[in-house]
């Protein structure tokens, strides 16, 4: 699903340029729960960006599904981050005067999708992740991890096939994390593509691939302890 093909990202000019990604080249397949991990400054932030069309790399090329990214206008981008990609962020993002259910229904109003069905489907969301009784209440009115919870469902509301997790767990405990992750790795059933950002090694194992990197590499890439075996 997708490909990067030395993969660059710099900032700056001259002296102070930054190098946040340095010739990074991978493959990430449909229906799978991938990982990276690194720490802080290591280039994995960096990397979800360009995985999400939220920037472009200064060389090398990001390809979803045989598209170079860089190759679409901003308009494109745009819809394809609408359409195609869900994001989930560590800090939530919802918006606080709306409540959880129209947090969840924001993504398809904005498409303008018909609202009776949004609606329903957003009512269908809220109950997968747990969140039925809560679905009137604020963002203040909730914890963090149903803060998460209502994230993830607007993440889905338009059905993506590729989902993007930069640190969904950092700011909960390890409890309500846990209980995130699972749903995250859940959507793998549902044969979506998840990608997952982590400082949290413990985190990172979880996926089915984990990649590390440090100083804008890709320096390891192995199966976690959510690997599943090919069948013989």
């Amino acid at each position: 699903m997708i490909r990067l093909e030395g993969v660059s990202r710099r900032y700056g000019e001259g002296s102070s340029v930054v190098v946040a990604l340095d010739g990074v080249s991978t493959s990430i397949e449909a229906g799978s729960f991938v990982t990276i991990v690194g720490a802080s400054g290591s280039g994995k932030s960096t990397l979800l960006n360009l995985l999400g069309a939220l920037d472009r790399p200064t060389a090398g090329r990001v390809l979803l599904d045989g598209t170079d990214l860089s190759s679409l206008d901003d308009d494109a981008r745009t819809l394809l981050r609408r359409d195609r990609i869900g994001f989930v962020f560590q800090f939530f993002n919802l918006l606080p005067t709306l409540t959880a259910v129209e947090n969840v229904c924001l993504p398809a109003n904005l498409a303008g999708k018909r609202r009776k069905a949004t609606g329903q489907r957003a009512e269908a969301l809220l109950d997968k992740v747990g969140l039925t009784a809560r679905r009137g209440h604020k963002p203040d009115q909730l914890s963090g991890g149903e803060m998460q919870r209502v994230a993830i469902a607007r993440a889905l509301i338009m059905d993506p096939l590729l989902v993007l997790a930069d640190e969904p767990t950092g700011n909960l405990d390890s409890k309500t994390g846990h209980e995130v992750l699972e749903l995250l790795k859940g959507l793998v059933a549902a044969r979506r593509t998840v990608v997952l950002v982590t400082h949290d090694p413990s985190i990172a194992e979880q996926g089915e691939r984990v990649l590390t990197m440090a100083d804008g590499k890709l320096v390891s890439d192995r199966p976690g302890k959510h690997h599943q075996p090919a069948v013989a």
